[in-house]
């Protein structure tokens, strides 16, 4: 096999291959990016998350197959081109990988970032600037007994806390600035993060009782006017989330949510029936793709004063004041093991068995 089919050979898809399967692949492979080639081993193109995650708001099947979202408009490098010419075009349109193709269309080779700026940290984006509120008041029921002695946001992942992991995701996009809720051992958290973390930018505020999943977040009236992240201290998103934060500007949405595409198979035959039981279909173990909310957020900043003070509210009762008085709420998606629910013991442990 050619040397560069080596290194690709576990993100080659067809153009049968349905997007729910190329996600999984991704999944598997580590991936964001897949390379696109016909049943006779010759290159197509390429599929990105970004490609399947628009198709995906354009309400395109999961089962949809890649050839009827294929971008065949992306930049790829010739072969007679030198190495540097190669390198600029790179750093001119921003290319994580550069596909090398002969006049006929056939691939040669492949540049991936790394290879040719080993050295140099890719900066493909611009970096944005919004605030960020945590919501870490729970009391972490789901990690007793170590919620016992610690909260939540200071369970380790590696060498750091799943707050500071989670943090340092949203400052390397450019955010500075992030509001903490708390309310179950308030003390030690603050504690904790200003003096083991003090070069960031925490403004800490605190529920007198429970109010809910998004309750305590009327406490910041006044104090935010951009639109602003909201997420869990106990999950973890393989996402830049100025995509996100993109999607949420050109879509209008008053509310974002990132929703995961999770995959479920059925264990049993599943029957549909007609009137008087009249047996119409039996799939045997079908799967069902669905959209599960992963606790991450836009907000605009006028829904803080839709909030009310002083009591428990939740994000789906705040969801559904706005879809009652016409507002727009968008789901942006993002692959089944891009997100990692530490807040359950089977995916924490996971979590901090990646990083020993």
């Amino acid at each position: 096999m050619t040397s560069y089919l080596n290194r690709i050979s576990g993100r080659i898809v067809h153009p049968e291959t349905t997007l729910i399967q190329c996600l999984k692949t991704m999944d598997d492979e580590k991936t964001k990016l897949l390379f696109v080639f016909n049943d006779k081993d010759s290159f197509i193109g390429l599929l990105t998350i970004g490609d399947i995650q628009r198709a995906i708001i354009r309400n395109v099947s999961l089962t949809a197959q890649v050839e009827t979202i294929l971008d065949t408009d992306k930049i790829f490098g010739k072969e007679n081109e030198s190495l540097e010419t190669l390198k600029n075009t790179m750093i001119r349109e921003r290319l994580e990988c550069l596909p090398i193709l002969k006049s006929n269309g056939e691939m040669t080779d492949v540049l991936f970032w790394e290879d040719v700026f080993p050295d140099k940290e890719i900066q493909v984006r611009d970096k944005i600037n919004l605030p960020v509120v945590i919501m870490a008041g729970g009391e972490g029921t789901r990690l007793r007994p170590l919620t016992h002695i610690l909260p939540k946001p200071l369970i380790p992942i590696g060498e750091k806390t799943i707050m500071e992991v989670i943090m340092e995701q949203f400052q390397s996009i450019g955010c500075s600035k992030f509001y903490v809720s708390v309310n179950y051992k308030a003390e030690l958290i603050e504690y904790y993060l200003s003096h083991n973390i003090p070069s960031f930018d925490i403004s800490f505020f605190k529920e007198n009782r429970p109010l809910g999943t998004i309750g305590s977040v009327s406490l910041l009236k006044g104090k935010i006017d951009t639109p602003f992240f909201v997420t869990n201290c106990d999950i973890m998103v393989d996402q830049d989330f100025r995509d996100v934060y993109e999607y949420h500007v050109n879509n209008h949405n008053d509310i974002t949510i990132v929703a995961a595409i999770k995959s479920y198979q059925i264990p049993y035959g599943v029957i549909e029936t007609a009137d008087n039981g009249i047996l119409m279909q039996l799939t045997e173990k079908p799967k069902m793709n669905l959209m599960v909310n992963t606790g991450v957020y836009v907000l605009n900043p006028e829904l803080i004063a839709e909030i009310p003070s002083d009591c428990m509210f939740h994000m789906t009762d705040l969801m559904e004041k706005i879809r009652k008085r016409g507002g727009q709420i968008g789901c942006f998606p993002v692959s089944e093991k891009s997100w990692k629910d530490i807040g359950e013991w089977d995916e924490y442990l996971k979590t901090i068995r990646l990083h020993e």
